[in-house]
């Protein structure tokens, strides 16, 4: 009886050991750094190409009388922009808005449209992850499409 009693035991222990696994920590993001990830032009209103800023809380980008010569078919990233950057909560909200400026004073200029990353979607991911919030902005004569890159921080 006592031999069945300490195997038993040993049996029961050896199956707690084996599904006891140590728990994993999922760190939950608490704020989201947000940025431009690119932007394509697949129609410009002008035939030589748009000159566009994006605004993100009252900044331009790219800063002074700079701007990012848009033809139809072209790229340009973040850092064509100034690598336009923001962190919000998980209850806020970052507005990125895409504008054409006319030079040699580019102004605050006319806006073409806008992507808004929202803090719901940062309240989703773990720190480190990534979603991607994309949009695709149509107007008379001109056609973008604006990528950000939003990280749990």
């Amino acid at each position: 009886m006592r031999n069945k009693l300490i195997c038993t035991l040993a049996l029961t222990a050896a199956a707690a050991m084996t599904t006891a696994a140590p728990a994993v920590a999922s760190s939950t993001a608490t704020t989201c750094r947000v940025e431009v990830n690119y932007v394509d032009a697949y129609d410009t209103e002008e035939n030589g190409g748009d000159e566009v800023k994006l605004n993100l809380a009252g900044y331009m980008y790219p800063s002074g009388n700079q701007y990012v010569a848009m033809s139809n078919g072209s790229t340009a990233y973040s850092g064509n922009f100034g690598n336009p950057t923001t962190t919000i909560g998980t209850t806020g909200s970052a507005l990125f808005s895409l504008r054409e400026v006319t030079p040699p004073v580019t102004g605050q200029g006319d806006v073409l449209g806008s992507v808004t990353a929202r803090g719901s979607t940062c309240a989703t991911l773990a720190t480190g992850q990534t979603a991607t919030i994309s949009k695709h902005i149509f107007g008379t004569g001109y056609w973008y499409y604006l990528s950000l890159v939003m990280t749990g921080l």
